[in-house]
């Protein structure tokens, strides 16, 4: 055999001996949608698909709400759990006395809790997609 069908032969081997590891799954808030409350207020429709490989039975949230000049206009804490594995969960939240029309924006800030079931918190940052269907943008 020659140097360079040896040389072939062996990256050729190389490769399918090296293991391919999986991307580790991610986690996808969507803000899909947003209307006005009766009465005055913004209701928001969260989708949260889980593609971590793993059930949640706590994820809380931290948003910033941020008004028409891009001013925080007030904080929120939401609770999203349980969000089972390989589901997307559908939740709504209502931002009372203010308009729908008058969010620019909402900032994750911080992860309250994230914890997958029966094990310990976790740091949800690096496994979190967000997106927006809404013209209210979704950031961290």
């Amino acid at each position: 055999m020659t140097r360079i069908a040896l040389s072939i032969l062996l990256a050729a081997t190389c490769a399918v001996a090296t293991p391919v590891f999986a991307t580790e799954g991610r986690l996808g808030v969507e803000l899909n949608k947003t209307e006005e409350i009766e009465g005055g207020g913004c209701r928001a429709f969260f989708l949260f698909r889980n593609e971590t490989g793993k059930s949640f039975e706590g994820f809380e949230m931290s948003l910033a709400v941020l008004d028409g000049q891009g001013v925080i206009d007030r904080l929120l804490s939401i609770d999203a759990a349980p969000l089972p594995i390989a589901r997307t969960t559908l939740k709504l939240f209502e931002i009372p006395e203010l308009s729908c029309s008058n969010i620019s924006e909402v900032l994750l800030h911080d992860m309250t809790a994230c914890r997958p079931q029966n094990e310990a918190e976790i740091d949800c940052f690096p496994l979190l997609d967000l997106s927006s269907r809404s013209s209210t943008q979704l950031v961290k």
